[in-house]
């Protein structure tokens, strides 16, 4: 389950992070986040948390103990 986590946090961290550089470079580009509320700011927001959430949960991902190694 470890890695689960790790690949969910290392996509939203992706996602986050496109998503604020693409905002930045082009204002006029909403992408997903289009719809929130807020113009400008509030899509940069939304970026930046979901940058922000897929690393505390990618950092998280690492600190879980290793699974347990199958025995033959």
């Amino acid at each position: 389950m470890k890695y689960v986590w790790l690949v969910a946090g290392m996509i939203l961290l992706a996602f986050g992070a496109q998503g604020v550089i693409r905002l930045v470079l082009d204002h006029g580009w909403t992408g997903v986040l289009g719809w929130l509320p807020g113009g400008f700011a509030g899509q940069l927001a939304g970026h930046l948390v979901l940058t922000a959430a897929g690393l505390a949960l990618a950092g998280w991902s690492q600190r879980l103990p290793e699974p347990a190694k199958r025995q033959r």
